[in-house]
């Protein structure tokens, strides 16, 4: 006769007996077995998890990686293109030394070239050919026309020559037309050229100046020109981008709002915008800039009229044509 084994469970009633609960003994073995096979698969699980979270940290880790390299390279592409733009300027403020060094040079050459020559220099009346003289009567009708337009006086008071080119080896009549009126009247608070970044307290390159005034206060062009982009810039706020021609353009900068839309055309005195704060600025002002050949160079010796004189030589100029 086979033998069966049980597991007895004794229970207490409220009665005070002992009840007795018989489980067969093969019943255990597969309670143990399936707590086993239970044990083994939370621990599975267990250690798959554990994986996964070691996986996360990981992949979160070179993420974090990943994202401060992709801000350092920004850094340093930034700081490279403010050494581009430092070393555009200092190159075009180094050849516009040197042009005015070589001019006086050459005026030196020459005086004393004609002193040393003086007494065996003999005039030929014949050497005079009709090509000289249609080229000096173009000459002069050029100059007349100059200088009635007032072109020749402001390269003049700009310290060009025209024996001298520009910084970036461009027509010292062009540089003539190069925008001179004020854009809106006030202090200049910073200069062009390294400063203080006032936000950061880090050095920085400022590429153009910034010139006080009141909030809403009307910014003029400074020289006729073709409206490029009137929009929200880059640290810039609302900013408006000039083209005056021949290589020459303007930009203004932390505007409040817009009188010109991108194609215009613009004269010189135009209200084109209003000063404001947009963009990183710490109070109202207009930022300022003049480029040459898409570099910046300093705007403050660019400012040599108001609107009140532009008025007065309009008034002058039409006064003349009649």
């Amino acid at each position: 006769m086979r033998r069966r084994y049980y597991i007895i469970f004794v229970a207490a009633e409220e009665n005070g007996k002992l009840r007795k609960i018989p489980v067969p003994l093969h019943y255990a073995y597969v309670f143990a077995a399936a707590a086993v096979i239970g044990l083994f698969t939370i621990t599975g699980m267990a250690g798959s998890y554990s994986r996964m979270l070691v996986k996360t940290a990981s992949f979160n880790q070179i993420r974090s990686q990943q994202e401060a390299l992709r801000k350092n390279y920004q850094q340093l592409e930034e700081v490279a293109k403010e050494k581009e733009v430092q070393a555009a300027s200092l190159g075009a403020l180094a050849s516009e030394v040197s042009a005015m060094y070589g001019l006086k040079q050459s005026k030196l050459s020459h005086s004393a070239a004609a002193a040393s020559n003086a007494p065996t220099v003999v005039d030929n009346p014949d050497n005079f050919t009709d090509a000289n003289y249609s080229a000096s009567l173009d000459e002069l009708s050029s100059l007349r026309t100059t200088a009635l337009s007032g072109r020749l006086s402001r390269a003049f008071e700009i310290g060009l020559s025209p024996n001298a080119p520009d910084a970036d080896g461009g027509s010292w009549i062009n540089m003539a037309d190069a925008p001179s009126l004020w854009p809106v009247m006030g202090p200049i608070t910073s200069s062009f050229g390294e400063r203080t970044d006032p936000f950061n307290g880090e050095g920085a390159f400022h590429k153009g100046i910034d010139i006080s005034a009141h909030y809403g206060d009307p910014v003029r062009a400074t020289a006729d020109g073709v409206v490029v982009t009137a929009g929200m810039g880059n640290g810039y706020g609302r900013e408006i981008l000039v083209d005056h021609g021949s290589g020459i353009a303007t930009l203004y900068g932390h505007l409040s709002g817009f009188a010109c839309t991108p194609g215009e055309q613009v004269k010189v005195g135009q209200i084109i915008g209003y000063v404001g704060t947009s963009g990183r600025s710490t109070g109202p002002h207009l930022h300022y800039e003049v480029h040459i050949r898409n570099t910046p160079v300093n705007p403050h010796k660019y400012l040599r009229e108001t609107m009140e004189q532009l008025a007065s030589a309009q008034t002058g100029s039409s006064l003349i044509g009649n």
